[in-house]
């Protein structure tokens, strides 16, 4: 399975961007995916997950309200969109992919990962 996550720019504070993870390759039909961030000097956190039916989202506490994942299942991409942007949300957008589809915060849980695309909030 293959990652291609794209979108990422520079935006200002309160304004909003949308990210897109394309997977491709053996992808199954049942996975689930999640975005993750890392800040400069920062562990990578998770950010969003979404189930391979989008029944199930999880959201962490600092973007839940601002930030939808959504995906298409007939193009095999997850998107991110991020509204009320802030500063502290600067950092590089990783997407992952769980062939177990159990939609969860944990690195460890997702085997494939894609580039990363960089998102920077400008006060």
């Amino acid at each position: 399975v293959q990652l291609q996550a794209s979108g990422g720019g520079l935006v200002q504070a309160g304004g909003s961007l949308r990210v897109s993870c394309a997977a491709s390759g053996r992808t199954g039909s049942s996975y689930a995916m999640g975005w993750f961030r890392q800040a400069p000097g920062k562990e990578r956190e998770f950010v969003a997950a979404i189930g391979w039916r989008s029944e199930i989202t999880h959201y962490a506490d600092p973007v839940k309200g601002r930030f939808t994942i959504s995906r298409d299942g007939a193009r095999n991409t997850v998107y991110l969109q991020m509204n009320s942007l802030k500063p502290e949300d600067t950092a590089v957008y990783y997407c992952a992919f769980d062939p177990a589809s159990r939609v969860g915060v944990y690195r460890e849980l997702y085997r494939y990962w894609g580039q990363g695309t960089l998102v920077t909030v400008s006060s």
